[in-house]
């Protein structure tokens, strides 16, 4: 039997479960062959040159997402969902053994020197930095929700220990895990806008 041919398309912003379930509802409408969603990338049956590419960029801009075409920026958009995975894990339900470095590098398949002077050069941010952000907007969410200490955090999140967490926090935010409490946790970012160049 013939295999039929797919195109995997690279979408830039989709940083969340709803943006997954717009996305696939979008490219329905639209009458495609949706043949799989995840954060930051779309399968669709069908070659490339015959997918309606102009529509299909328009409506994801409709929708505050775009349509990666360059090669570099597809993978950078690949790091970044490898270290929101790891920024997000449960380490005490799903502990991920590698290194930070080796698990990041497995996700996107390519050797993580280059990704790291990729990264850099593209986003002006190293990706040990981007990961740290990201972990402490986690931390942020789950302070927030206040139903968890921060050592239990903490350990969920695979931090050595309380007093790096904390530390952590402080220098990224300016500000303590329980000072942060205490104002009611109203400075979280929008996790596609962390790190962003301002």
């Amino acid at each position: 039997m013939p295999s039929h041919p797919t195109t995997t398309l690279y979408i830039k912003n989709m940083v969340c479960p709803r943006c997954i379930k717009v996305v696939r509802e979008e490219f329905t409408r639209l009458g495609l062959d949706v043949r799989s969603v995840v954060l930051g990338e779309v399968v669709v049956g069908g070659t490339a040159e015959s997918l309606p590419t102009d529509t299909i960029r328009r409506v994801l801009e409709d929708n505050g997402f775009e349509l990666i075409e360059d090669k570099r920026v597809k993978t950078i958009e690949k790091v970044k969902h490898a270290v929101l995975k790891l920024a997000q894990n449960d380490y005490e339900k799903s502990p991920i053994r590698l290194k930070d470095s080796e698990f990041i590098a497995k996700e996107v398949g390519l050797e993580y020197h280059y990704l790291t002077t990729l990264f850099s050069s593209v986003e002006n941010i190293t990706i040990e930095q981007y990961l740290i952000l990201q972990k402490i907007e986690h931390v942020k969410e789950l302070l927030k929700y206040n139903e968890l200490s921060l050592s239990e955090i903490s350990y969920r999140m695979g931090y050595s220990s309380v007093a790096h967490v904390s530390n952590q926090f402080k220098k990224v935010t300016g500000m303590t895990p329980s000072e942060f409490k205490k104002l009611g946790g109203s400075h979280r970012h929008h996790l596609d806008h962390v790190g962003m160049k301002h």
